[in-house]
Protein backbone atom coordinates (compact mmCIF):
# COMPACT_ATOMS: atom_id res chain seq x y z
CA UNK A 1 0.00 0.00 0.00
CA UNK A 2 1.50 3.18 -1.13
CA UNK A 3 0.99 6.43 1.24
CA UNK A 4 0.82 9.80 -0.83
CA UNK A 5 0.19 12.93 0.42
CA UNK A 6 -1.12 15.81 -1.30
CA UNK A 7 -2.13 20.13 -0.38
CA UNK A 8 -5.53 20.93 -0.08
CA UNK A 9 -6.60 24.31 1.45
CA UNK A 10 -3.36 24.57 2.86
CA UNK A 11 -3.24 21.03 4.91
CA UNK A 12 -1.34 17.88 4.02
CA UNK A 13 -4.23 14.84 3.51
CA UNK A 14 -2.86 11.74 3.69
CA UNK A 15 -3.94 9.35 1.13
CA UNK A 16 -3.74 5.29 0.59
CA UNK A 17 -3.50 4.27 -2.92
CA UNK A 18 -3.37 1.24 -4.12
CA UNK A 19 -1.66 -0.59 -7.61
CA UNK A 20 -3.43 -3.58 -8.53
CA UNK A 21 -2.22 -5.55 -11.44
CA UNK A 22 -4.33 -7.70 -13.23
CA UNK A 23 -2.99 -10.61 -15.56
CA UNK A 24 -4.40 -11.84 -18.00
CA UNK A 25 -7.95 -9.96 -20.22
CA UNK A 26 -10.16 -12.72 -20.71
CA UNK A 27 -13.47 -12.95 -19.35
CA UNK A 28 -12.19 -13.26 -16.06
CA UNK A 29 -9.74 -10.84 -16.07
CA UNK A 30 -11.81 -8.22 -17.94
CA UNK A 31 -14.60 -8.67 -15.65
CA UNK A 32 -11.95 -8.43 -12.31
CA UNK A 33 -10.17 -5.10 -13.62
CA UNK A 34 -13.74 -3.49 -14.01
CA UNK A 35 -15.12 -4.69 -10.77
CA UNK A 36 -11.63 -3.27 -9.20
CA UNK A 37 -12.53 0.14 -10.77
CA UNK A 38 -15.85 0.20 -9.26
CA UNK A 39 -15.45 -0.89 -5.90
CA UNK A 40 -12.43 1.89 -6.36
CA UNK A 41 -14.93 4.91 -7.83
CA UNK A 42 -18.19 3.77 -5.02
CA UNK A 43 -15.10 3.62 -2.12
CA UNK A 44 -13.17 6.73 -2.85
CA UNK A 45 -10.27 5.27 -2.36
CA UNK A 46 -7.51 5.77 -4.69
CA UNK A 47 -5.92 3.36 -7.48
CA UNK A 48 -3.90 2.42 -10.17
CA UNK A 49 -5.31 -1.07 -12.41
CA UNK A 50 -3.65 -2.06 -15.09
CA UNK A 51 -4.93 -5.33 -16.93
CA UNK A 52 -1.34 -6.83 -18.85
CA UNK A 53 -2.52 -9.27 -21.84
CA UNK A 54 0.33 -11.88 -23.40
CA UNK A 55 -2.01 -11.33 -27.13
CA UNK A 56 -2.83 -7.94 -29.22
CA UNK A 57 -5.98 -7.26 -27.70
CA UNK A 58 -8.24 -8.80 -25.22
CA UNK A 59 -11.10 -11.38 -24.96
CA UNK A 60 -9.63 -13.47 -27.70
CA UNK A 61 -11.16 -16.19 -26.04
CA UNK A 62 -14.78 -14.86 -26.08
CA UNK A 63 -14.06 -13.97 -29.73
CA UNK A 64 -14.23 -17.40 -30.72
CA UNK A 65 -16.05 -19.14 -28.47
CA UNK A 66 -19.29 -21.24 -29.11
CA UNK A 67 -17.92 -21.53 -32.88
CA UNK A 68 -18.34 -17.12 -32.93
CA UNK A 69 -21.60 -16.82 -31.21
CA UNK A 70 -20.67 -16.89 -27.55
CA UNK A 71 -22.71 -18.82 -25.21
CA UNK A 72 -22.49 -15.92 -22.82
CA UNK A 73 -24.36 -17.66 -19.79
CA UNK A 74 -27.52 -19.78 -19.18
CA UNK A 75 -30.90 -19.02 -17.81
CA UNK A 76 -32.22 -19.44 -14.01
CA UNK A 77 -31.48 -18.57 -10.28
CA UNK A 78 -27.85 -19.19 -9.43
CA UNK A 79 -28.76 -22.14 -7.39
CA UNK A 80 -30.53 -23.35 -10.76
CA UNK A 81 -27.41 -22.79 -12.57
CA UNK A 82 -24.79 -24.25 -9.68
CA UNK A 83 -27.17 -27.51 -10.21
CA UNK A 84 -27.25 -27.69 -13.82
CA UNK A 85 -23.82 -26.81 -14.91
CA UNK A 86 -21.54 -28.05 -12.39
CA UNK A 87 -22.02 -31.78 -11.04
CA UNK A 88 -19.25 -31.74 -8.49
CA UNK A 89 -20.18 -30.91 -5.49
CA UNK A 90 -16.73 -29.44 -3.93
CA UNK A 91 -17.36 -27.06 -7.22
CA UNK A 92 -20.74 -26.02 -6.07
CA UNK A 93 -20.05 -24.82 -2.80
CA UNK A 94 -17.18 -23.33 -4.02
CA UNK A 95 -18.49 -21.18 -6.95
CA UNK A 96 -21.93 -20.57 -4.97
CA UNK A 97 -21.01 -16.82 -3.39
CA UNK A 98 -19.60 -15.62 -6.63
CA UNK A 99 -22.47 -16.44 -8.79
CA UNK A 100 -24.85 -15.25 -6.01
CA UNK A 101 -22.29 -12.20 -6.01
CA UNK A 102 -22.20 -11.52 -9.78
CA UNK A 103 -25.10 -13.48 -11.38
CA UNK A 104 -26.15 -13.97 -14.86
CA UNK A 105 -28.16 -11.17 -14.39
CA UNK A 106 -25.88 -8.63 -13.34
CA UNK A 107 -23.67 -10.09 -16.47
CA UNK A 108 -26.78 -9.12 -18.60
CA UNK A 109 -27.51 -5.88 -17.06
CA UNK A 110 -23.66 -5.17 -17.90
CA UNK A 111 -24.18 -6.01 -21.23
CA UNK A 112 -26.98 -4.56 -22.01
CA UNK A 113 -25.33 -0.92 -20.55
CA UNK A 114 -23.13 -1.76 -23.66
CA UNK A 115 -25.99 -1.87 -26.35
CA UNK A 116 -25.58 -5.75 -26.29
CA UNK A 117 -28.66 -7.67 -26.46
CA UNK A 118 -29.55 -11.06 -26.19
CA UNK A 119 -31.25 -13.70 -26.56
CA UNK A 120 -32.69 -16.78 -24.44
CA UNK A 121 -32.65 -20.37 -26.85
CA UNK A 122 -35.07 -22.78 -25.93
CA UNK A 123 -32.43 -24.97 -24.08
CA UNK A 124 -31.73 -21.92 -21.56
CA UNK A 125 -28.34 -21.05 -23.32
CA UNK A 126 -27.78 -17.32 -23.80
CA UNK A 127 -26.34 -15.60 -26.82
CA UNK A 128 -25.84 -12.01 -27.81
CA UNK A 129 -28.83 -10.95 -30.16
CA UNK A 130 -26.22 -10.26 -33.03
CA UNK A 131 -24.69 -13.97 -33.36
CA UNK A 132 -21.40 -11.93 -33.05
CA UNK A 133 -19.29 -12.95 -30.09
CA UNK A 134 -17.13 -10.38 -30.53
CA UNK A 135 -19.60 -7.79 -29.36
CA UNK A 136 -19.17 -9.14 -26.13
CA UNK A 137 -15.37 -8.37 -26.21
CA UNK A 138 -15.86 -5.01 -27.63
CA UNK A 139 -18.76 -4.10 -24.60
CA UNK A 140 -16.08 -5.17 -22.38
CA UNK A 141 -13.20 -3.04 -23.53
CA UNK A 142 -15.26 -0.34 -23.43
CA UNK A 143 -16.03 -1.08 -19.84
CA UNK A 144 -12.73 -0.94 -19.30
CA UNK A 145 -12.14 2.08 -20.57
CA UNK A 146 -14.38 3.20 -18.21
CA UNK A 147 -13.14 2.13 -15.21
CA UNK A 148 -9.99 3.96 -16.02
CA UNK A 149 -7.96 0.47 -16.70
CA UNK A 150 -4.49 0.85 -18.49
CA UNK A 151 -4.31 -1.98 -20.63
CA UNK A 152 -1.05 -3.31 -22.24
CA UNK A 153 -0.79 -5.83 -25.04
CA UNK A 154 1.70 -7.90 -26.48
CA UNK A 155 3.86 -8.96 -23.50
CA UNK A 156 3.66 -12.43 -22.03
CA UNK A 157 4.46 -12.24 -18.05
CA UNK A 158 7.53 -14.26 -17.53
CA UNK A 159 8.12 -13.69 -13.77
CA UNK A 160 5.95 -12.47 -10.44
CA UNK A 161 7.27 -12.20 -6.90
CA UNK A 162 7.25 -11.20 -3.46
CA UNK A 163 9.54 -9.14 -1.78
CA UNK A 164 7.61 -7.97 1.89
CA UNK A 165 4.29 -6.92 0.45
CA UNK A 166 4.49 -5.72 -3.04
CA UNK A 167 4.68 -8.08 -5.79
CA UNK A 168 6.86 -7.53 -8.77
CA UNK A 169 5.89 -8.43 -12.13
CA UNK A 170 8.38 -8.98 -15.03
CA UNK A 171 7.31 -9.08 -18.89
CA UNK A 172 8.97 -9.34 -22.22
CA UNK A 173 9.69 -5.58 -22.22
CA UNK A 174 8.98 -3.70 -18.77
CA UNK A 175 8.49 -4.62 -14.86
CA UNK A 176 5.85 -3.58 -12.79
CA UNK A 177 5.41 -3.03 -8.56
CA UNK A 178 1.78 -3.73 -7.60
CA UNK A 179 0.00 -4.54 -4.10
CA UNK A 180 -1.84 -6.60 -5.27
CA UNK A 181 -1.49 -9.35 -8.34
CA UNK A 182 -4.81 -11.40 -10.05
CA UNK A 183 -4.29 -14.33 -11.55
CA UNK A 184 -6.39 -14.88 -14.03
CA UNK A 185 -4.92 -16.32 -17.49
CA UNK A 186 -6.86 -19.07 -17.48
CA UNK A 187 -6.22 -23.00 -17.93
CA UNK A 188 -4.33 -24.54 -20.97
CA UNK A 189 -6.91 -25.73 -23.61
CA UNK A 190 -6.97 -23.32 -27.28
CA UNK A 191 -3.32 -22.87 -26.50
CA UNK A 192 -3.30 -20.97 -29.50
CA UNK A 193 -5.31 -17.97 -27.45
CA UNK A 194 -2.42 -17.89 -25.23
CA UNK A 195 -3.46 -19.78 -22.21
CA UNK A 196 -0.54 -22.04 -22.08
CA UNK A 197 -0.32 -22.68 -18.04
CA UNK A 198 1.42 -19.54 -17.15
CA UNK A 199 -0.52 -18.99 -14.28
CA UNK A 200 -0.42 -22.29 -12.90
CA UNK A 201 3.06 -22.00 -13.09
CA UNK A 202 3.26 -18.64 -11.11
CA UNK A 203 0.51 -19.86 -8.60
CA UNK A 204 2.84 -23.16 -8.20
CA UNK A 205 5.98 -20.67 -7.36
CA UNK A 206 4.24 -19.17 -5.09
CA UNK A 207 3.17 -22.40 -2.87
CA UNK A 208 0.04 -23.53 -4.10
CA UNK A 209 -0.79 -27.00 -4.98
CA UNK A 210 -1.91 -28.24 -8.68
CA UNK A 211 -4.30 -30.88 -9.82
CA UNK A 212 -3.04 -32.13 -12.58
CA UNK A 213 -4.65 -30.20 -15.97
CA UNK A 214 -6.83 -32.41 -18.32
CA UNK A 215 -9.47 -31.68 -21.09
CA UNK A 216 -13.15 -31.02 -20.45
CA UNK A 217 -15.47 -29.83 -23.15
CA UNK A 218 -13.52 -31.75 -25.48
CA UNK A 219 -14.07 -34.31 -28.22
CA UNK A 220 -13.16 -37.82 -28.35
CA UNK A 221 -10.46 -39.80 -30.68
CA UNK A 222 -10.93 -43.27 -30.60
CA UNK A 223 -8.46 -45.92 -31.49
CA UNK A 224 -10.30 -46.86 -34.66
CA UNK A 225 -12.16 -43.64 -36.34
CA UNK A 226 -16.06 -44.78 -37.12
CA UNK A 227 -16.79 -45.85 -40.59
CA UNK A 228 -16.57 -43.15 -42.76
CA UNK A 229 -20.28 -43.14 -44.19
CA UNK A 230 -21.33 -42.64 -40.29
CA UNK A 231 -19.40 -39.34 -40.38
CA UNK A 232 -21.20 -36.23 -39.69
CA UNK A 233 -24.39 -38.02 -38.27
CA UNK A 234 -25.82 -37.21 -35.11
CA UNK A 235 -27.69 -39.36 -32.29
CA UNK A 236 -30.29 -37.56 -30.71
CA UNK A 237 -30.94 -37.91 -27.01
CA UNK A 238 -28.88 -40.42 -27.27
CA UNK A 239 -27.14 -42.16 -24.03
CA UNK A 240 -23.83 -41.88 -23.83
CA UNK A 241 -21.33 -44.35 -21.78
CA UNK A 242 -18.01 -44.97 -20.60
CA UNK A 243 -16.76 -48.05 -19.46
CA UNK A 244 -13.23 -49.20 -17.86
CA UNK A 245 -12.28 -51.98 -15.35
CA UNK A 246 -16.44 -51.91 -14.40
CA UNK A 247 -16.43 -48.00 -13.83
CA UNK A 248 -18.97 -46.35 -15.78
CA UNK A 249 -19.75 -42.61 -16.07
CA UNK A 250 -22.70 -41.83 -19.18
CA UNK A 251 -24.33 -38.67 -20.06
CA UNK A 252 -27.61 -37.84 -21.99
CA UNK A 253 -27.82 -36.16 -25.07
CA UNK A 254 -26.48 -34.92 -28.79
CA UNK A 255 -23.95 -37.77 -29.86
CA UNK A 256 -21.65 -36.96 -33.16
CA UNK A 257 -20.04 -38.90 -35.20
CA UNK A 258 -16.89 -37.61 -36.59
CA UNK A 259 -13.68 -38.46 -38.62
CA UNK A 260 -11.77 -38.88 -35.45
CA UNK A 261 -14.46 -40.13 -33.24
CA UNK A 262 -17.33 -38.37 -31.46
CA UNK A 263 -18.31 -35.04 -30.99
CA UNK A 264 -21.88 -33.42 -29.20
CA UNK A 265 -23.25 -31.90 -26.31
CA UNK A 266 -23.27 -35.67 -24.34
CA UNK A 267 -19.53 -36.43 -25.64
CA UNK A 268 -18.29 -32.74 -24.19
CA UNK A 269 -20.05 -33.36 -21.47
CA UNK A 270 -18.88 -36.22 -20.34
CA UNK A 271 -15.34 -36.10 -21.84
CA UNK A 272 -13.49 -34.76 -18.50
CA UNK A 273 -14.98 -38.00 -17.09
CA UNK A 274 -13.64 -40.15 -19.52
CA UNK A 275 -10.25 -38.37 -19.51
CA UNK A 276 -9.62 -39.45 -15.88
CA UNK A 277 -11.53 -42.84 -16.90
CA UNK A 278 -8.42 -43.07 -18.99
CA UNK A 279 -6.04 -41.62 -16.70
CA UNK A 280 -6.50 -44.55 -14.15
CA UNK A 281 -6.93 -46.91 -16.25
CA UNK A 282 -5.21 -46.72 -19.50
CA UNK A 283 -8.26 -46.39 -21.94
CA UNK A 284 -12.48 -47.07 -21.77
CA UNK A 285 -14.41 -48.33 -23.84
CA UNK A 286 -17.72 -45.91 -25.51
CA UNK A 287 -21.46 -47.11 -26.05
CA UNK A 288 -24.40 -45.53 -27.42
CA UNK A 289 -27.84 -45.82 -25.98
CA UNK A 290 -30.31 -45.75 -28.65
CA UNK A 291 -33.52 -46.06 -25.72
CA UNK A 292 -32.29 -44.51 -22.65
CA UNK A 293 -35.50 -44.34 -21.15
CA UNK A 294 -36.40 -47.79 -22.01
CA UNK A 295 -35.01 -50.63 -19.29
CA UNK A 296 -34.28 -53.93 -21.21
CA UNK A 297 -36.80 -55.79 -20.29
CA UNK A 298 -39.25 -52.70 -20.98
CA UNK A 299 -38.11 -52.59 -24.48
CA UNK A 300 -37.76 -55.99 -24.81
CA UNK A 301 -41.43 -56.62 -24.27
CA UNK A 302 -42.74 -53.64 -26.61
CA UNK A 303 -40.43 -55.72 -29.39
CA UNK A 304 -42.12 -58.88 -28.57
CA UNK A 305 -45.29 -57.06 -28.69
CA UNK A 306 -44.78 -55.47 -31.99
CA UNK A 307 -43.26 -58.73 -33.64
CA UNK A 308 -46.51 -60.04 -32.82
CA UNK A 309 -48.63 -57.24 -34.69
CA UNK A 310 -45.82 -57.59 -37.57
CA UNK A 311 -44.74 -60.62 -37.99
CA UNK A 312 -43.94 -59.93 -41.65
CA UNK A 313 -41.95 -56.78 -41.30
CA UNK A 314 -38.22 -56.67 -41.79
CA UNK A 315 -36.63 -55.65 -38.43
CA UNK A 316 -34.57 -53.45 -40.96
CA UNK A 317 -37.27 -51.63 -41.92
CA UNK A 318 -38.09 -51.63 -38.28
CA UNK A 319 -35.38 -49.93 -37.04
CA UNK A 320 -35.25 -47.37 -40.11
CA UNK A 321 -38.94 -46.15 -39.03
CA UNK A 322 -38.17 -46.20 -35.42
CA UNK A 323 -38.28 -43.06 -33.33
CA UNK A 324 -35.03 -41.74 -31.93
CA UNK A 325 -34.55 -42.40 -28.05
CA UNK A 326 -38.41 -42.69 -27.79
CA UNK A 327 -40.22 -41.49 -24.70
CA UNK A 328 -41.29 -44.15 -21.69
CA UNK A 329 -44.17 -45.99 -22.69
CA UNK A 330 -44.13 -46.90 -26.49
CA UNK A 331 -42.62 -45.84 -29.66
CA UNK A 332 -44.98 -43.65 -30.64
CA UNK A 333 -43.53 -40.28 -29.96
CA UNK A 334 -40.81 -39.10 -32.28
CA UNK A 335 -39.42 -35.99 -30.27
CA UNK A 336 -35.95 -36.43 -31.69
CA UNK A 337 -36.33 -38.36 -35.27
CA UNK A 338 -35.88 -41.34 -36.10
CA UNK A 339 -32.72 -43.99 -35.64
CA UNK A 340 -30.99 -42.50 -38.56
CA UNK A 341 -31.36 -44.85 -41.79
CA UNK A 342 -27.18 -44.80 -42.09
CA UNK A 343 -26.71 -46.08 -38.96
CA UNK A 344 -29.28 -49.33 -39.41
CA UNK A 345 -27.03 -51.71 -41.18
CA UNK A 346 -24.15 -51.29 -38.74
CA UNK A 347 -26.80 -52.16 -35.63
CA UNK A 348 -28.04 -54.70 -38.08
CA UNK A 349 -24.13 -56.19 -37.95
CA UNK A 350 -23.15 -55.95 -34.56
CA UNK A 351 -26.51 -57.61 -33.58
CA UNK A 352 -25.45 -60.53 -36.14
CA UNK A 353 -28.55 -60.42 -37.82
CA UNK A 354 -29.04 -61.02 -41.59
CA UNK A 355 -30.56 -57.53 -43.80
CA UNK A 356 -33.75 -59.84 -44.34
CA UNK A 357 -34.56 -61.02 -41.19
CA UNK A 358 -38.42 -60.55 -40.46
CA UNK A 359 -39.65 -60.43 -36.65
CA UNK A 360 -42.04 -63.79 -37.11
CA UNK A 361 -38.05 -65.51 -38.33
CA UNK A 362 -35.94 -63.51 -35.34
CA UNK A 363 -35.22 -66.54 -33.02
CA UNK A 364 -34.91 -65.64 -29.34
CA UNK A 365 -30.95 -65.21 -29.34
CA UNK A 366 -31.35 -62.92 -32.16
CA UNK A 367 -33.27 -61.05 -30.27
CA UNK A 368 -31.38 -60.71 -27.21
CA UNK A 369 -28.27 -59.84 -29.32
CA UNK A 370 -30.46 -56.95 -30.99
CA UNK A 371 -31.25 -55.96 -27.72
CA UNK A 372 -27.74 -55.29 -26.58
CA UNK A 373 -27.30 -53.44 -29.38
CA UNK A 374 -29.84 -50.78 -29.26
CA UNK A 375 -28.93 -50.58 -25.37
CA UNK A 376 -25.10 -50.22 -26.19
CA UNK A 377 -23.98 -49.86 -29.14
CA UNK A 378 -20.65 -50.22 -29.32
CA UNK A 379 -18.29 -46.71 -30.29
CA UNK A 380 -15.16 -48.11 -30.25
CA UNK A 381 -12.20 -47.59 -27.53
CA UNK A 382 -10.70 -44.31 -26.48
CA UNK A 383 -7.44 -43.42 -28.04
CA UNK A 384 -7.27 -39.65 -26.90
CA UNK A 385 -9.43 -36.75 -25.29
CA UNK A 386 -7.12 -34.17 -26.58
CA UNK A 387 -6.44 -31.35 -23.99
CA UNK A 388 -6.38 -28.48 -26.50
CA UNK A 389 -8.76 -29.61 -28.06
CA UNK A 390 -11.43 -28.87 -25.02
CA UNK A 391 -13.03 -26.00 -24.32
CA UNK A 392 -11.81 -25.39 -21.14
CA UNK A 393 -9.64 -27.47 -19.17
CA UNK A 394 -10.09 -29.17 -15.78
CA UNK A 395 -7.87 -29.49 -12.91
CA UNK A 396 -5.50 -26.42 -11.72
CA UNK A 397 -5.36 -24.48 -8.54
CA UNK A 398 -6.83 -26.57 -5.53
CA UNK A 399 -10.38 -24.73 -4.59
CA UNK A 400 -9.88 -25.31 -1.20
CA UNK A 401 -6.10 -22.89 -1.02
CA UNK A 402 -8.54 -19.82 -2.30
CA UNK A 403 -10.96 -17.93 -0.43
CA UNK A 404 -14.50 -18.77 -2.02
CA UNK A 405 -15.99 -15.39 -0.57
CA UNK A 406 -12.87 -13.13 -2.21
CA UNK A 407 -11.10 -15.21 -4.83
CA UNK A 408 -8.07 -14.43 -2.81
CA UNK A 409 -4.94 -17.05 -1.81
CA UNK A 410 -5.16 -18.60 1.09
CA UNK A 411 -1.26 -18.61 1.25
CA UNK A 412 -0.27 -15.48 -0.16
CA UNK A 413 -1.80 -12.41 1.18
CA UNK A 414 -2.80 -10.38 -1.69
CA UNK A 415 -2.36 -12.61 -4.61
CA UNK A 416 -6.10 -13.11 -6.02
CA UNK A 417 -6.51 -16.04 -8.35
CA UNK A 418 -9.68 -16.50 -10.72
CA UNK A 419 -11.52 -17.91 -13.75
CA UNK A 420 -10.49 -21.37 -15.62
CA UNK A 421 -7.01 -21.06 -13.88
CA UNK A 422 -8.75 -22.73 -10.78
CA UNK A 423 -9.43 -26.48 -10.23
CA UNK A 424 -13.62 -26.57 -11.24
CA UNK A 425 -15.06 -27.19 -15.12
CA UNK A 426 -18.89 -26.68 -15.67
CA UNK A 427 -21.11 -28.25 -18.48
CA UNK A 428 -21.61 -26.88 -21.84
CA UNK A 429 -24.30 -24.33 -22.12
CA UNK A 430 -22.56 -21.01 -20.63
CA UNK A 431 -21.59 -22.38 -17.47
CA UNK A 432 -17.92 -21.69 -17.49
CA UNK A 433 -17.75 -18.56 -18.83
CA UNK A 434 -20.45 -17.41 -16.17
CA UNK A 435 -18.08 -18.66 -13.70
CA UNK A 436 -14.86 -16.53 -14.51
CA UNK A 437 -17.01 -13.44 -15.06
CA UNK A 438 -18.13 -14.26 -11.77
CA UNK A 439 -14.99 -15.04 -10.09
CA UNK A 440 -13.10 -12.24 -12.05
CA UNK A 441 -16.07 -9.85 -10.54
CA UNK A 442 -15.59 -11.55 -7.03
CA UNK A 443 -11.55 -11.11 -7.15
CA UNK A 444 -11.55 -7.43 -8.45
CA UNK A 445 -14.64 -6.11 -6.11
CA UNK A 446 -12.27 -7.44 -2.93
CA UNK A 447 -8.54 -6.25 -4.32
CA UNK A 448 -9.15 -3.08 -2.59
CA UNK A 449 -9.61 -4.50 0.73
CA UNK A 450 -6.99 -7.86 0.45
CA UNK A 451 -6.12 -9.81 3.51
CA UNK A 452 -2.50 -7.66 3.53
CA UNK A 453 -3.75 -4.46 3.69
Amino acid sequence: MSTVYYAEGGMNTRVQYRTILVVGAGAAGMSAAIAAGRSAACSGRSCSITLLERNARPGTKIRISGGGKCNVTHRGTPSELLEKGFFRLNERRFLRHALYVFSNSDLLTLLLSQGVETLERADGKIFPLSGDASSVAVAFEALLRASSVQQLFSGRVRRVERKGKLFYVTTDEASFTADVVILATGGVSYSRTGTTGDGLAIARSFGHSLKDSSAALSPVYTVKAPPAPLSGLSLRSAGFAAVAEGNRVDRRGDILFTHRGYSGPAVLSLSRDIAELCSRFGSALLFADLFPEHGVAELEEHLLRHGRKNGAQMVRKFLQSCPMAPLHGGFALAAYGTIPTALVPFLMREAALEPDVTWSTLAREKRQSLLAVLKGFPLGRVREVPLDQGEVSAGGVALSEVNPKSMESRIVPGLFLCGELLDYAGEIGGFNLQAAFSTGWLAGSHALYSAQE
